[in-house]
């Protein structure tokens, strides 16, 4: 559990410092970035602190959903918009648009070998995933179309406000789902190697 848990702060955090690579690319943000820029923008409250609010009003709406956060839900909220605030304040913004692009893919495997670590601890979805999947079991919609539907609320939502969409928002879309599956794979893969000398050491 102890080693579980581990796993999970620390993909959390790198998760963190990937969003705020992605801020300061400068081209563009995922949906949920661009609304916490847009929110950002509109009140002043830094953008890390915004997701770390976001996180926590998106796990209000499980209760009707009948969800049920675990560790990982919790940690995901607290971790990584605190991570993300700290990472913002000490990664500069690129000026160069190529290199912006260079930097911003650089965030997007970043984030999805994140990805790979905390969610193979399995301790709990993050609360947008969570919403996800609740709408899914509460409504009987196919994933994808409950994706389309928040994420695309969001998007627009946060765009309105002043947030940032660019060809970063495309890269994103296009190359998080790959990337997080391919982490995942990698992740799967070492542990069953874990196993398997652990049992040979036996």
């Amino acid at each position: 559990m102890l080693l579980r848990l581990l796993r999970l702060v620390i993909g959390l955090a790198l998760f963190g410092i990937g969003c705020a690579v992605l801020v300061q690319a400068g081209i563009g943000l995922d949906p949920w970035t661009v609304l916490a820029e847009g929110l950002s923008v509109q009140t002043g409250i830094g953008i890390g602190w915004i997701v770390v609010i976001t996180g926590a009003i998106v796990l209000l709406a499980w209760i009707p959903l009948r969800q049920r956060p675990g560790i990982g839900t919790v940690a995901n909220i607290l971790i990584v918009g605190t991570v993300m605030q700290g990472a913002l304040a000490v990664i500069p913004p690129v000026e160069n648009y190529l290199w912006g692009i260079v930097v911003f893919l650089s965030g997007i495997a970043l984030i999805a070998a994140a990805s790979g670590i905390y969610l193979g601890a399995d301790l709990g979805p993050g609360p947008r995933d969570g919403l996800m999947t609740g709408l899914h079991a509460r409504f009987g919609w196919p994933i994808w179309v409950c994706r389309f539907a928040v994420e695309g609320s969001v998007l627009v939502t946060g765009w309105l406000l002043g947030g940032t969409v660019g060809l970063g928002t495309v890269l994103f879309a296009v190359l998080i789902g790959p990337a997080v599956h391919l982490a995942l794979d990698v992740s799967a893969r070492w542990r069953a190697l874990r196993v398997r000398r652990a049992t040979i050491a036996v």
